[in-house]
């Protein structure tokens, strides 16, 4: 295990679908959670729905969200062309780069802290609104401190090449990003 430092920050010049899924995700997970803590418990069932579809995505490459942006027209930066004739957007899933990992370890906190939320405790209500904030902050900002804890335990980027120097890991087409 490569350990790194510095800070990783995905681009913010654009809008393209990784990171307006995020900001998607933020708004859903602060709006389920606000409805669970301030209405009706069972509304967590949205965050579990966000967590099991962020682990989809993951292992998938296929983004229910992103195809949508897709057809909206933004540009992805981890997609491939899946071929088809309904020409879907679907993630990179040719290894386990830093993003990739990232929504599958959200996901499943997600998942186990919304169930947490219904039958042990509220409180977890705050782990799930962390987790929204979280999200808005990395569509916004593009830092994030999970992509940091992977970034620094050796996980290579491919949202940021020039974070790391590293040649051919992004999406044929895509220049590095510069910041």
């Amino acid at each position: 295990m490569t350990l790194r430092s510095g800070i990783y920050i995905v681009p913010t010049d654009r809008w393209y679908i990784e990171r307006t899924v995020w900001l998607v995700s933020g708004f859903v997970l602060l709006a389920s959670t606000a409805l669970a803590l301030f209405y009706d418990p069972r509304a967590i069932l949205f965050v579990t729905v966000t967590g099991l579809s962020s682990i989809f995505v993951g292992v998938t490459g296929y983004c229910p969200v992103g195809n949508v942006l897709k057809k909206l027209g933004f540009e992805p930066l981890l997609g491939t062309a899946d071929g088809g004739k309904y020409d879907l957007y679907r993630m990179q899933t040719d290894a386990w780069y830093l993003e990739r990992r990232i929504y599958v370890v959200v996901g499943f906190n997600l998942s186990v802290a919304s169930v947490l939320a219904l039958v042990h405790s509220p409180w977890w209500l705050a782990f799930t609104g962390f987790v929204g904030l979280a999200s808005l902050w990395f569509a916004g900002t593009g830092f994030c401190i999970m992509a940091n804890a992977f970034y620094w335990t050796g996980a290579e980027p491919r949202l940021n090449r020039s974070a790391t120097g590293s040649k051919g890991m992004a999406p044929s087409g895509v220049e590095p990003a510069r910041g």
